[in-house]
Parts: structure tokens; sequence; C-alpha cells
């Protein structure tokens, strides 16, 4: 009896461990097939290289081969000569020298309203990128940055020449402002603006400002080549005035005109051309 007991007793034994091993078989089974989704879905964001290049407009797919095996095309810096190299829309992929963005490039003017973030940051509340996100598919972002409470015109692109355009710090792109204060801004400190003053040592510069016609002396227009506004704001506190509120009306040749506050455009071909000419 003892025996009979200890034999069924080793075939419980052994058919929990049996089970054990087929449960931990099939959770292996399962992390497996987890991980290989996993895999799968990454190269869902992988393209060829020479669909990237045809697709940036440089050339056909078959001359994105030609290209790639003489080695114009490189990938984080580094030259490709390899057919069916795969990229991500994150790399660095230069033809020539130049880099290309695997998608048509698209320019977009937001009259950006109040409350808005200028972030392609998820998690920071309401963002700029939430009043242009039915504008386009391709990964545009804004250049430079106003304040979640200002106002005004805010350019997006994927185009990076463009970008460096702006925040080249030699040349740049001017953008107009129209600043409101507390108080009046005394003919002093406009002229002290306009001849430059240094700030901790700094010299702070702008490339226009003058009172706003017909409007009272609070009220100052002021164009800078900054791509953010906290010149602005280092300028006047410095000089014992509160902004009550930031505009900006104008980035180069671009205008508010015919688009209401926190709508947007697409620039017309002669508008990208004039940009590019800037």
């Amino acid at each position: 009896m003892s025996r009979q007991q200890d034999s069924r007793g080793k075939g419980k034994t052994n058919g929990r461990g049996n089970a054990n091993k087929t449960k931990s078989f099939t959770n292996s089974n399962a992390l497996f097939k987890k991980k290989s989704r996993a895999v799968k879905s990454s190269n869902k964001d992988e393209i060829r290289l020479n669909k990237y290049v045809a697709n940036s407009g440089m050339c056909s797919r078959r001359e994105a081969d030609e290209n790639i095996a003489i080695g114009l095309v490189s990938v984080n810096g580094k030259v490709i000569t390899e057919m069916g190299y795969k990229v991500k829309r994150t790399d660095d992929v230069r033809f020539d020298g130049q880099r290309i963005m695997p998608e048509a490039k698209v320019y977009v003017l937001l009259n950006k309203p109040k409350g808005f973030a200028t972030t392609t940051s998820e998690g920071k509340g309401r963002t700029v990128m939430d009043l242009v996100a039915n504008a386009t598919n391709a990964n545009i972002k804004p250049i430079g940055r106003l304040g979640r409470n200002s106002l005004g015109l805010l350019l997006f692109t994927n185009d990076d020449q463009v970008v460096q355009k702006f925040t080249n710090s030699k040349n740049g792109v001017a953008r107009l402002f129209q600043v409101e204060l507390d108080k009046n801004l005394k003919f002093e400190d406009l002229k002290k603006v306009q001849e430059g003053f240094k700030v901790d040592g700094k010299l702070i510069t702008v490339e226009e400002i003058s009172y706003i016609q017909r409007e009272s002396k609070n009220q100052v227009g002021i164009k800078i080549k900054n791509t953010g506004n906290t010149i602005l704001r280092t300028i006047f506190d410095t000089l014992n005035y509160d902004i009550v509120k930031i505009d900006c009306v104008a980035i180069g040749h671009l205008t508010k005109k015919d688009i209401p506050r926190g709508h947007w455009k697409h620039l017309t071909e002669q508008e990208v051309n004039t940009l590019n000419m800037l």
C-alpha cells in the first residue's frame, strides 16, 4: 500500500512537473512570438535606400541605384554602396553632401493663438502640432519658437535648407513682432534698443524698432532675426517694462493676410521661391 501511495505520489509529482514544463514552454513560445512581432514592427519603420532617395525627388529609383553604387549617398556620415540597404526615416541621409528627406517638401504657415506650446513633444498639453495635424502627412516641424501665450505667425517645414536659413547666426530671416507693454516706451529707451546695449556682458541688438503709427506709445514694432522670442523679454525686462502681448505679424515677406487666428495655409510656389532667395 505504501508502494501504491509512493507510486501515485510520484505520478502526481511527475504530472505536475510535466504541466509546469508545458506551461513554461508555452510562456517561452509566447515571449518568442512577442519578440518576433516587435522585430517585425520595427522593420516597418525602415525603407530601402534607393526608394528613400527617389522619394526625395532627387532622381528616379533606377538612377538612385546608380548614384548609390558610385558612392554619392551617405547614411549617418557613412558612404553606402550596398544595394538593398535599408534606412530609418530618422537617419541622416545625404545625396552628394546635401541632406534629403523621403517626402516632398512642405511649407505650412500658422497664425498661432494663445494657449499652445511650440513643441513637437507629447505630454506638454495643447501644442502647435495639434493645430496643423490635418495640414499634411509629412514630418513637419516648427521653425523657432513662440511662447505659449504669444500669438502670430509660425512656419512649419521638413525642408532642412530653409530651417538652416532661419537658424544661421549671421544671416537668418527677420521676423516682425508687435509688442504691447504695460506702459509707454520712453524715447530714450527706444533709442537704447536701436543702438544696442549689453546685458550681463552680452550685446543685445535688433534689426529695427519703432512706435506703431496711430497707436499709443506702449505699442511698438520690433524686428529680430533670433528664432525665439526670449530676446524680447530680455530687452524689456532689463528696461523695467512688462510685456502684455507679443504678436508675430510677419516672417520675411510672409504676413497674416487671409489667415485667421488658429488657422494655417500652405505656402504658394512663389512664396517658397521668395523664401529661398532671402
